[in-house]
């Protein structure tokens, strides 16, 4: 080999470490591989988001979720977010092993989940509440917790019962593994359960729909499906309204989580970080719910 012929070889594979470094795969885009710096997962300047991000979980989320990603993508046009129901279980589990980039989940997540997972991290993106509502016929303008609490239970089975007209009443309820089910129990229904007679529905578009053509009809939504289709009853004298939520005197109110297996990298984080943005917070506010920024 002469002389020339060496110093030649060594460009090329000074050349070629270079494009490694960067992170080129060969096109000129740039791959997922160099889409962090560190092990922050911090998308440096310059670079290019692309691929998919999937998130599985809560279907109170889920209706947030799919508006955040949108704006998400309109930043980042290269990458598509998928955005899946199946309740809040279904999203820690989806984050824990891995089935999901980030699961959802609209309730606390139980220190059993934590204690079988310890690797996830929780994340809270906002704050909801959970309005008790009645199909728009009902005479009832306000009721007690512990009068929602004997409701929900099958303990007050008439509407006369609490001020009302004489009507059955027929409970509307989400079904087991629901995050909004988890977290009325918690707040509201303390060491009672819901009545076996409830009619059980698998989401909260659902259960808004049983209610408003259901005479006698009682539930619970998100606020964020609160609308003209039910009546929604005040707690203790506070109505479930943003502001009440806020000030505390609504007290039937839980966290929104997102949850990712160990701390967040590349288009998970990217994704995160935009939630929690103002730009993201804002979206969250003009949704109906309570940004936590």
């Amino acid at each position: 080999m002469n002389v020339f012929t060496g110093r030649l070889l060594t460009v090329i594979a000074g050349f070629a470490l270079l494009m490694v470094a960067c992170g080129d795969n060969g096109t000129g885009e740039v791959s997922d591989a160099a889409q962090t710096s560190g092990s922050t997962g911090e998308v440096t300047e310059g670079q290019t988001l692309e691929g998919e991000l999937n998130l599985v979980g809560s279907t109170t989320v889920q209706p947030l979720a799919e508006v955040l990603a949108a704006s998400f993508e309109t930043l980042h046009p290269r990458v598509t977010v998928y955005v899946q129901g199946g309740g809040s279980s279904v999203g820690v589990r989806s984050a824990a092993d891995r089935s999901a980039d980030i699961g959802m989940a609209s309730r606390e997540v139980k220190l059993s989940e934590i204690q079988e997972n310890p690797e996830i991290v929780v994340h809270t993106i906002a704050r909801d509440g959970i309005a008790v509502v009645s199909e728009p016929g009902c005479a009832v303008d306000n009721l007690s917790i512990e009068q929602v609490k004997q409701i929900f239970s099958g303990e007050i089975t008439n509407w006369n019962q609490v001020g009302g007209g004489d009507m059955t009443i027929t409970v509307v309820a989400r079904e087991e593994g629901s995050g909004t089910r988890a977290a009325f129990e918690e707040l509201v229904m303390s060491d009672a359960l819901i009545t076996e007679t409830a009619i059980l529905q698998p989401s909260n578009g659902a259960v808004r729909t049983t209610i408003s053509v259901t005479p006698g009809a009682i539930g619970f939504l998100s606020f964020g499906y609160l609308d003209e289709q039910t009546k929604p009853i005040a707690i203790d004298g506070a109505l479930p309204t943003e502001e009440n939520a806020a000030s505390g005197s609504y007290s039937v109110v839980r966290p929104l989580n997102m949850i990712t297996h160990g701390q967040p990298q590349g288009k998970a984080k990217a994704f995160l970080d935009f939630v929690m943005s103002e730009d993201g917070q804002a979206i969250i506010a003009e949704e109906g719910y309570l940004p936590v920024n």
